[in-house]
């Protein structure tokens, strides 16, 4: 029960697989979950798509991977000792991938085509193409030189980063002007080879390159210990040198003539027992996205073996000395595991820990299970305080692991607490249903944080880490970061007075779209959908609040007329207009709304731009205006039968009369309540019609299938339509999260903490990571130590430490709270 958090004390003597089954099955009704007792056989694995082996004997490894290989089942074997890790993956002779880093593809404006063998394509200098050679293409729009458009995926070679060079162009017409670019995800085939196989020849993923000589010693050093445990029907006892001397023995002769690094060697020995929930959770995850390639052919799987370890959490000042094998024998306790590798000390360390959990959404979750699981704050003196303004949604349930159903429209902080109580009744948490800013701060005050041994950071948006991040370097007080992104994620790990702080980097900031673009020259989907965003605002969320305030604030015209410039005639006209010349006292009335709104957006206005600026109008070195990223637009016709023109119109009308004078209106702004259908209709449907009429490619209608609409009257191009999700995405800026990722990240801030508490004092003892499970690629990195400032004469840094007077030389003092 110590790392396994579906079981429980009362389970103890029962299987394994029959006690997990009924709390495993409630993650999701749509799955099929059921347990066995039969021992492993052929029969038993034939009428599976895949294996997962995870603490088995290499001789069941060995007939298990033969097998799978030759049945064409895919394998994965998992395995953890301690803050050790190994991972590898049989995907049979020819695995194909069709997505292999999950990005979505490329696209670039073009400008120029030369003709020649090869051909050379020259990108609009706006921004880089992105593009690398070996990538395929296909080009769209290209005027002159049409035998492009019609060619299939061509192969490039990249000469720059806005040219590149493509086939024999010799034989076509003359390119003119215009094209679209785009990068086309071709199948890549991976051989793999059977288990027995790659024992013998291993190719290995590196995942930390600061220790790249460690996997072969490893792989080596695990098949001695399968090696003891056959020879001796048990581990490596903890910490028993006569057992890893043997270990090391065993390996010279797995490795004859190879150069080994005994120590890590005998650390693998000690370790054998060790069972830590932070790893496992690592290559746990990792596994589980494994498992998802193995099916879907989406991402590139490990080829073949990944090992790991986290070494730099034992403690840093004599090993062999402090860690003794009486320290680390068994005690019957739940976190036996845990001793083996720390000792009894540490764990009464872990019990006496007072933390701040921020969020309990998926991060927020994971990182309660893995404190329940290593017994922080389960002491007498030790607590979890977890707080989250949220309540549970459904769609919270595919990935926020301890909420269920019946948990829906509950608070999250509630419940996450109430389900980690359950896995393990020692845990000391409390809940609190507050957002962290400066409106709380007398909820959690310097009482507060005072008491606390540390902050574990489990939001979703960069203020809140800001805040945190003040509130820690203040306070002086660790902080654990962990963020995802899909199947990206990282994690920073905040020391005080040794490591810079959360703050101290930011990255870089994202482009934006420049409003002449978003509202008369787009080229881009993003750019209609952000557009069709803005508009949505502009029409049902800043209307309703200025009518609102007029009809409670009687200093609203006063405080308006103080407004710069035409602001005060703008905001007051759209207040005349929603209570008096355009106020809807009937549904006809709202229709007639919605269709003068159509025909001024997307047959006026355009009509108008194009009377300013004509279709062969040039510019004055003799370019075409309306060329490079500028796409001439077309006015539409309205046309009932159409379904995003007619979705256009219907939503934007059931939209007008949400509210109504002499009472306040309903603010339906795009984050005032979970989106509607009424939201997502009108949003696709304007982007679709503002793409339509630059002949862009559009945003999917909500429900439809992915199809080609049929060309226009007017002749533009066809548009491709994208799915309602993709919409929510762009035009939402919705993060996406899934599991695996999840579990991976906070198990290594897991094993972060693990140091802290220890109190390591080497900055090269802690780890920030980054990973990115699609690719695969996973890698760390040293923090930044804090800059080192001067204070009076008085060194300083991040973290000030508060009642320092007197502290320096000759009586200087520090300023107390003064931050750097």
């Amino acid at each position: 029960v110590g790392c396994q958090f579906y079981l429980r004390e009362e389970d103890v003597g029962q299987n394994r697989a029959e006690a997990t089954l009924p709390r495993l099955a409630e993650l999701n009704a749509y799955v099929a979950v059921t347990s066995t007792r039969q021992p492993l056989s052929q029969e038993l694995l034939a009428p599976f798509q895949v294996v997962v082996l995870t603490n088995s004997s290499l001789e069941e490894q060995l007939w298990v991977g033969d097998f799978c290989h030759s049945h064409g089942i895919k394998l994965v074997v998992a395995d953890t000792r301690g803050l050790f890790g190994q991972l590898f993956c049989d995907f049979g002779d020819d695995m194909v991938v069709t997505d292999t880093n999950g990005e979505q593809p490329l696209s670039a404006m073009v400008s120029m085509v030369t003709k020649g063998c090869p051909g050379e394509v020259t990108c609009l200098d706006e921004a880089r193409h992105g593009f690398e050679t070996g990538d395929f293409v296909t080009f769209t729009e290209v005027e002159g030189m049409e035998e492009l458009n019609s060619c299939g995926p061509v192969e490039i070679r990249v000469l720059g980063p806005y040219t590149f060079s493509i086939g024999d162009t010799s034989g076509f017409g003359d390119y003119v002007r215009g094209g679209i670019v785009t990068q086309v995800k071709m199948p890549k085939h991976i051989r793999f080879k059977r288990l027995r196989e790659a024992l013998a020849e291993p190719e290995m993923m590196i995942t930390d390159f600061g220790k790249a000589e460690r996997p072969p010693i490893m792989h080596w050093g695990w098949q001695a210990l399968h090696r003891f445990i056959r020879q001796h029907g048990r581990p490596p006892r903890p910490r028993h040198q006569g057992d890893a001397a043997e270990v090391v023995a065993l390996t010279r002769e797995v490795a004859p003539g190879a150069e080994l690094d005994e120590e890590l060697l005998r650390e693998l020995a000690f370790q054998a027992t060790g069972d830590l929930a932070p790893v496992n959770a690592f290559i746990g995850g990792l596994a589980a996205q494994e498992v998802m390639k193995a099916v879907s052919g989406k991402f590139t799987p490990i080829t073949q073996w990944l090992y790991f370890d986290a070494l730099e959490c034992l403690p840093e000042e004599n090993k062999e000395t402090v860690l003794t094998e009486e320290q680390c024998r068994p005690r019957n306790s739940r976190y036996d595991g845990q001793i083996a590798v720390f000792g009894a000390e540490l764990q009464a360390k872990l019990g006496a820990q007072k933390y701040f959990v921020v969020g309990a959404g998926a991060i927020g979750c994971e990182l309660l299970k893995n404190f329940a699981m290593v017994g922080l704050g389960c002491g007498p003196e030790g607590c979890i305080t977890v707080t989250d303004m949220d309540t549970i949604e459904k769609s919270n349930l595919n990935r926020q692991f301890l909420f269920r159903p019946w948990d829906v429209t509950k608070l999250k902080s509630e419940r996450a607490a109430a389900a980690v109580r359950e896995m393990n009744p020692a845990l000391r948490v409390s809940s609190r249903p507050d957002r962290v800013g400066p409106d709380t701060e007398r909820v959690y005050d310097d009482d507060f944080f005072e008491a606390l041994d540390g902050v574990a950071n489990a939001l979703d948006n960069v203020d809140a880490r800001l805040y945190m991040d003040r509130r820690c370097v203040y306070y002086r007080k660790p902080l654990l970061e962990s963020g995802t992104l899909g199947t990206k994620g990282n994690v920073q790990v905040v020391i005080p007075f040794l490591s810079e702080s959360y703050s101290s980097s930011q990255d870089p900031p994202e482009k934006a779209i420049p409003i002449c673009t978003l509202k008369n020259f787009p080229n881009a989907i993003e750019h209609t959908l952000q557009w069709a965003r803005d508009e949505f605002e502009g029409l049902f969320k800043q209307p309703a609040e200025n009518v609102n305030q007029y009809l409670t604030d009687p200093k609203f015209v006063e405080r308006t007329l103080r407004l710069a410039g035409t602001q005060p005639l703008e905001v007051l006209e759209a207040v005349q207009r929603s209570l008096v010349s355009e106020r809807p006292r009937a549904w006809p009335d709202c229709v007639a709304w919605a269709c003068r709104h159509w025909h001024r957006q997307y047959s006026n206005n355009i009509r108008q731009l194009l009377h300013n600026f004509p279709p062969g109008q040039k510019t004055n070195s003799g370019t075409l205006f309306w060329s490079g990223p500028k796409r001439c637009p077309h006015p539409l016709v309205f046309d009932p039968d159409n379904v995003s023109r007619a979705t256009g119109g219907a939503s934007g009308g059931a939209l007008s009369p949400v509210g109504h004078p002499w009472v306040p209106l309903v603010i339906v702004g795009w984050w005032a309540s979970p989106l509607g259908p009424l939201h997502l209709d009108y949003v696709m449907a304007a982007a679709n019609l503002f793409a339509q009429s630059y002949g862009i490619g559009g945003s999917r209608d909500r429900g439809a299938v992915a199809e080609w609409l049929p060309r226009d009257a007017m002749g533009v191009c066809p548009y491709r339509c994208f799915h309602m999700g993709q919409s929510k995405l762009i035009a939402g800026k919705i993060i996406p999260a899934i599991a695996t990722t999840t579990g991976a990240v906070v198990g290594l801030a897991c094993l972060e903490l693990y140091k802290l508490v220890q109190g390591h004092r080497r900055l090269a003892s802690y780890k920030n990571a980054f990973l990115n499970l699609a690719l695969p690629f996973v890698g760390f990195s040293e923090p930044l130590a804090c800059p080192r400032n001067k204070v009076r004469g008085c060194p300083g840094g991040n973290h000030v430490d508060l009642g320092a007077t007197g502290c320096c030389p000759k009586g200087v003092g520090v300023e107390l709270g003064v931050e750097f």
